[in-house]
């Protein structure tokens, strides 16, 4: 695996397009079991830091959306249904 670089420091585009690659690494099965598991746990982390991510950016939308007289209000996110 090439050098990590900190989760702290990847925006959220940088940690996904990660998992991505790890999880073609290991669909490919061609990764000795150690590197296998190394991938797994860094996969692990990847996904939970990309969930808290969109989790804070869900709350900031909800902080965000507009109320009916073109102010800001707070107000849950819900998504339409069609």
């Amino acid at each position: 695996m090439t050098k990590k670089k900190s989760m702290q420091n990847m925006s959220y585009e940088e940690a996904f397009q990660e998992l991505e690659t790890i999880v073609q690494q290991l669909e490919s099965g061609d990764l000795p079991l150690e590197e296998s598991l190394d991938f797994f746990e860094r996969g692990q982390s990847l996904g939970k830091y990309c969930s808290d991510l969109l989790e804070k950016a869900e709350l900031t939308l909800k902080k965000l959306a507009p109320s009916e007289n073109g102010a800001f209000a707070e107000v849950d996110f819900l998504l339409e249904e069609e």
